[in-house]
């Protein structure tokens, strides 16, 4: 049996291009806190090259999934502006932020989801138009691949324990 204190987790959420210049950051991350997901740590940024090609490939393995182009297509749009990185905590944290903001696709996902309200690309439609899909949230897919990129984005001073008041509800 699990110990409580093992099932609280970290997950690395990602603003994308598309959700800064749509200016829905707020109601994007209000989903987050309303569940009770804490945020520990969070800035604002525009990585380069070197840094999408860490997370992209040599954490998550695109270019070794989808291919050279795919991973082109999305470096040319999480290139378009800034994002907004946060580590969010909670008990269960990377299924429970993957469940809020659903599959990687917006055509697949469910209503109720961030992407399957507020987007409806399909991977079809991207490659067809040669672009990257804007999908508006990355979001950590396990707990490994949650402490890598974790420790990409931030660096363990930028990273906050406290307590909060959700706490007393949701832990």
């Amino acid at each position: 049996m699990a110990k409580a204190q093992d099932l609280v987790e970290r997950s690395l959420v990602v603003f994308k291009p598309d959700a800064v210049q749509r200016g829905i950051v707020g109601e994007l991350l209000q989903r987050f806190e309303r569940v009770g997901l804490k945020i520990v740590g969070m800035k604002m940024v525009m990585p380069d090259e070197d840094h999408y090609r860490a997370h992209y490939e040599e954490i998550g393995k695109m270019i070794t999934r989808r291919g050279e182009q795919a991973f082109r297509y999305n470096l040319n749009y999480m290139m378009t502006g800034p994002v907004i990185a946060m580590v969010l905590e909670g008990v269960e944290a990377v299924p429970l932020v993957r469940k809020i903001v659903g599959p990687t696709e917006p055509k697949a996902a469910e209503m109720g989801t961030i992407r399957g309200d507020y987007s409806h690309m399909s991977f079809g439609y991207s490659d067809a138009k040669g672009m990257g899909v804007p999908n508006l949230v990355h979001a950590s897919g396990n707990k490994e691949e949650a402490k890598e990129e974790i420790a990409l984005w931030f660096k363990p001073d930028q990273l906050y324990d406290y307590s909060d008041l959700s706490e007393k509800y949701t832990r």
